[in-house]
């Protein structure tokens, strides 16, 4: 057995998990899901019955990740090997901007997307403030370092990563310098280009 078995759906966030699998060297068993045929043990594993969930066969028992933030953080930590934890120094850069991909700017542009507009007067009350604040924070961030944490690269990058790329892709970000800069050193790693390059066939096989 793998040590990881885990669900996925090609076309999804599965893609962040898989990076982040990859990037941390993780030996594990996809489960493509069928969402008209949910598989009972992913609904045993995640109550909200949704992709990606993992599950570690951990020698003293399994243990379920749910949410890709809290994937690529809990991969970090189970394989140091992997060198993607923050050191002391980065810590703080490390913790404030994966929480804050994860938080302020996925609702920010999700919200955009949906056409849902923060009412005048109320951006204090939304987590992210306004789309175009939350993106003017980003790109302050990432005009000013290689790296979330600055010259190095962490798993903090699969997340934050994951989101500039996918906005990019999909028009769902501003093609901005430092978004498109920052795309394009991610993009030269080893296990993005492993893990993209198996969702991508699976994408392809899926259209016929």
């Amino acid at each position: 057995m793998a040590d990881y078995t885990f669900f996925t759906v090609p076309m999804s966030r599965g893609q962040i998990a898989r990076w982040a699998l990859h990037e941390a060297g993780a030996d594990y068993e996809q489960v493509l899901v069928d969402w008209a045929r949910r598989p009972a043990e992913l609904a045993a594993a995640n109550p909200m019955n949704k992709v990606p969930t993992l599950i570690h066969h951990a020698p003293e028992g399994d243990r379920v990740i749910t949410e890709c933030a809290g994937i690529c953080a809990y991969l970090a930590d189970v394989h140091p090997e992997a060198d993607l934890l923050p050191r002391d120094a980065e810590k703080a850069d490390y913790f404030r901007w994966l929480f804050f991909a994860a938080g302020p700017l996925e609702q920010a542009v999700i919200s955009r997307a949906m056409g849902w507009e923060v009412p005048e007067g109320k951006s204090g009350m939304a987590g992210f403030g306004t789309y175009e604040r939350t993106i003017e924070v980003m790109d302050g961030l990432l005009s000013t370092r290689d790296w979330v944490c600055g010259e190095r690269f962490t798993m903090a990058d699969v997340y934050v990563g994951s989101q500039i790329d996918w906005g990019l892709n999909f028009g769902s970000i501003p093609p901005l310098p430092s978004f498109a800069a920052y795309a394009e050193r991610i993009r030269t790693r080893a296990g993005y280009q492993s893990a993209k390059a198996i969702d991508r066939q699976l994408i392809k096989a899926a259209r016929g």
